[in-house]
């Protein structure tokens, strides 16, 4: 099937995948965009799969304090490069993990993963860090996190 740029357009700037994947996916599944989607997810899991054995040696350190300043946490991200780690993905994936771990409060980091993400319940933290894996092409990994509260 012949997939029209403007589909391959609009697919790379909600999904952010390479311009050769939403191409791919666009054929694969007929030109449906929401199948389209779901196709680019999957690969990003498979791909996030493949490099959980990576060495992580760079990342950052992010932080959300709740407006009332009675709340706050701080989590430690790492990735394999500091190139990636000054990404804007890897950055809001940072701003995100520290808001969850704020507004849920888990004990430890394996709890934290498996709980709902607090902006999309239909998906586990993990999933969110997976779908960064497979856009950035990189493992990473929560190394730690505190949750403060007054």
């Amino acid at each position: 099937m012949k997939v029209s740029i403007e589909d391959i357009k609009k697919l790379r700037e909600k999904m952010g995948a390479g311009v050769s994947d939403c191409r791919q996916a666009l054929e694969e599944c007929g030109g449906d965009m929401k199948k389209s989607e779901e196709w680019l997810r999957q690969k990003g899991m498979e791909k996030a799969a493949k490099k959980a054995d990576r060495e992580v040696k760079a990342g950052a350190v992010f932080s959300y304090v709740h407006h009332t300043g009675r709340l706050g946490s701080m989590v430690a991200l790492a990735c394999e490069t500091d190139f990636v780690a000054k990404t804007d993905d890897f950055q809001k994936l940072g701003r995100e993990l520290a808001l969850q771990a704020a507004s849920a409060g888990p004990a430890t980091a394996e709890e934290l993963l498996e709980q709902e993400y607090v902006r999309d319940p239909s998906k586990k933290v993990s999933e969110l860090i997976k779908e960064v894996i497979g856009k950035l092409g990189e493992n990473i990994q929560i190394i730690d996190f505190k949750v403060v509260r007054v």
